[in-house]
Order: C-alpha cells, then sequence, then structure tokens
C-alpha cells in the first residue's frame, strides 16, 4: 500500500467520523429540544392549576 492510499483512507475514515458526529450531535440537539417542550407544557399546566385554585379562592370568598 503506498503513501497515497494510506492518506485517501485516512481522509475517509476522518471523513465518516465527521458524519458519525454531525449525525449525533443532531439526534443529541432534537433531543433537548422535545425535552424543552415537555418543560413549557408542564410550566403551562402549573400555571393554568395555580389560575383555576385561585378562582376557586376568590369564589369562595366572593359569597
Amino acid at each position: 500500500m503506498g503513501m497515497k492510499d494510506q492518506f485517501q483512507d485516512k481522509a475517509e475514515q476522518l471523513k465518516q467520523q465527521a458524519k458519525q458526529a454531525a449525525g449525533k450531535a443532531k439526534n443529541e440537539a432534537s433531543e433537548r429540544a422535545s425535552q424543552g417542550q415537555g418543560r413549557e407544557r408542564s410550566e403551562d399546566e402549573t400555571r393554568k392549576a395555580q389560575q383555576e385554585a385561585q378562582d376557586r379562592f376568590d369564589q369562595d370568598y366572593d359569597a
């Protein structure tokens, strides 16, 4: 195997590693984004529950 072949093989290997790293980073970013959306929903649900509790409290003391 000549030096040219060795360099081409190494270049191809590095190219594949870069592709794999990019794919992994994309998957991780996608995962974080979906977790962030779940957190937003939880915060919305918490706010809604707090508002409902406040409304019930206000109704009890309005009468």
